[in-house]
């Protein structure tokens, strides 16, 4: 192997670790751990599902900001309160969390397993 092809090795290497590392900032809880925030009114609730899916099966106080819309309507969140974020299965929750950790929101929770873990 030539040094062109370690340098690509080493650089999909970095992209993937970066990829799938927990971002310093984001919280993973539980289902129940979230439910236990719900009381707190310094805590916001975002669903960023569908609006189909949000509307099929959803918890209150969740508010439905999708993620492909999250970007335009960061605005609506208070970057100095907590945000809870959720979705069917954590994973679209963990990126919406990633982009509200890199607009500056500084306490972030994803909830692991997202509605499918709720019970």
């Amino acid at each position: 192997m030539d040094i062109i092809q370690w340098i690509f090795i080493i650089i999909i290497a970095v992209f993937l670790i970066q990829r799938f590392m927990p971002v310093k900032g984001i919280t993973n809880i539980t289902t129940e751990q979230a439910k236990n925030k719900f009381k707190d009114k310094d805590v916001q609730f975002i669903d960023v599902r569908t609006p189909g899916e949000y509307k099929a099966n959803h918890r209150k106080p969740f508010k439905n900001i999708p993620l492909n819309q999250l970007p335009k309507r960061i605005s609506e969140l208070n970057e100095n309160k907590e945000v809870v974020v959720i979705c069917q299965s954590g994973m679209r929750s963990a990126k919406a969390a990633k982009l509200l950790k890199k607009s500056g929101f500084t306490n972030v929770s994803n909830v692991k397993g997202g509605m499918s873990a709720w019970v």
